[in-house]
C-alpha cells in the first residue's frame, strides 16, 4: 500500500473521531435532563421506592416493614404447581432436577434437606459460606426469596427476589416437593 493509500485511512479514522466529539458537544448543549422524583419502572422485587418509603417514614408515613411477612400462614395453602410456574424464572441460572449439572448457581434438587451452601460440585460466595452450619428451613428460605443480598450480604445471586409472600411460599412448596 502506497503512502497516499494510508494517509487516506487516517484521515478518514480522524474526520470520524473528529464528527463524534461534535456530535456529542452538540448533543450535549440541546438535550438537558430532568431528574425524575420517583422511578418510571420498578424491577420485580423492587420495594416500591426504597429512598422513597425513606423519606416518607421521615414526613411522618409509616416505615416500611423491615423484612418479609411470616411465611407460616401462606404455607398452609400453598401450591407446588403454582411454585413450579414461578420457579421458571430461575432456570436461567438454576437446574431442578436430581443428577442435572450446576449452572450459574448450583442445581436445587432436594435443597430443603441440605445445609445451606452445601451443594456439591459448587463454589458458593464467602458470604453464604459462613452459613453452612444452618438448614434450609421455610424461614430461611423466605427471607432469601424476598431478598438474597438482604439474606447473605455479597451473595453472587443478584436476583432482585420475590416481593409476593404466596409467591415464596409456593416456590418453597415446590422446593419441597423436590426429593
Amino acid at each position: 500500500m502506497s503512502s497516499f493509500e494510508w494517509n487516506k485511512i487516517i484521515a478518514s479514522v480522524l474526520t470520524a473521531m473528529i464528527v463524534a466529539m461534535v456530535t456529542g458537544i452538540v448533543a450535549q448543549s440541546i438535550v438537558h435532563p430532568v431528574r425524575v422524583e420517583k422511578p418510571a419502572y420498578l424491577p420485580p422485587g423492587a420495594a416500591e421506592g426504597e429512598a422513597g418509603a425513606a423519606s416518607s417514614a421521615a414526613a411522618g408515613g409509616a416505615a416500611a416493614p423491615a423484612g418479609p411477612e411470616p411465611i407460616g400462614p401462606a404455607l398452609e395453602k400453598a401450591d407446588a404447581k403454582h411454585g413450579e410456574q414461578v420457579a421458571k424464572i430461575c432456570l436461567q441460572c438454576h437446574t431442578f432436577g436430581k443428577g442435572e449439572a450446576n449452572k450459574i448457581g448450583p442445581n436445587l434438587f432436594g435443597v430443603t434437606e441440605e445445609n445451606i451452601a452445601s451443594v456439591p460440585g459448587y463454589t458458593f460466595s464467602s458470604a453464604l459460606a459462613a452459613d453452612k452450619a444452618k438448614k434450609w428451613d421455610p424461614d430461611s428460605l423466605n427471607v432469601w426469596l424476598y431478598k438474597p443480598q438482604d439474606f447473605a450480604k455479597g451473595t453472587k445471586m443478584t436476583f432482585a427476589g420475590l416481593p409476593k409472600v404466596q409467591d415464596r411460599a409456593d416456590v418453597i412448596a415446590y422446593l419441597q416437593s423436590l426429593k
